[in-house]
């Protein structure tokens, strides 16, 4: 696509968020699998039937402008969804993959808020104000997903993944400690002289 002018830019950058919205719905059922947290599960979960209500939106805004939503794959979103890929894929103790399942999804989630600004700055700019109610919605909704993140590693997850650490490192400085005099079957004193 060729882009002369700043609707199409707006266009062009509609039609990355429509793809990156269409690899988040695939994405999400996953993350919430994956999470051992209960309160982020339903975080996923919640975002997932947001995300497709979002999806939807854009495809309003798409028909106003008589266009259509699809032809484009956002590559950004697609390294960061593998990114949290390579994450589950790993060895990790639940509550720090819990930590990495919201780095992951807020790294998204700061794609999404980056890019609904623009592309709703734009829509003003160009007078089309169905299309900013409905991009600023959006937008609105991305940013309180992150704070709702934020909020859950700080209160819960956070915690956790580091008193899983915490517990680990007592264990083993508890393994590499020699065991106290007495069950070594000897006294260790002073000599005197």
């Amino acid at each position: 696509m060729k882009l002369n002018s700043l609707r199409d830019l707006l266009v062009d950058q509609l039609k990355d968020l429509y793809s990156a919205e269409g690899q988040i719905i695939k994405a999400l059922p996953k993350m919430a699998k994956a999470t051992s947290a209960p309160p982020l599960r339903q975080a996923f979960q919640e975002h997932l039937e947001q995300t497709r209500q979002q999806a939807e939106r854009l495809e309003q805004v798409c028909r106003q402008l008589e266009v259509t939503p699809r032809g484009k794959k956002c590559k950004a979103i697609e390294g960061l969804i593998e990114e949290g890929k390579e994450l589950m894929g790993t060895e990790a103790e639940a509550a720090v993959l819990n930590a990495g399942l919201i780095a992951a999804a807020q790294k998204v989630e700061h794609y999404e808020i980056a890019g609904y600004g623009c592309v709703a700055t734009w829509a003003e700019q160009l007078g089309l104000t169905e299309a900013v109610r409905l991009l600023r919605q959006t937008l609105d909704e991305e940013k309180a997903t992150d704070e709702r993140l934020t909020q859950l590693a700080r209160q819960q997850v956070n915690p956790e993944a580091e008193s899983g650490a915490a517990d680990e490192e007592e264990e083993s400085d508890e393994e590499a400690r020699p065991a106290p005099a007495a069950s070594r079957g000897g006294k260790k004193g002073r000599t005197r002289k």
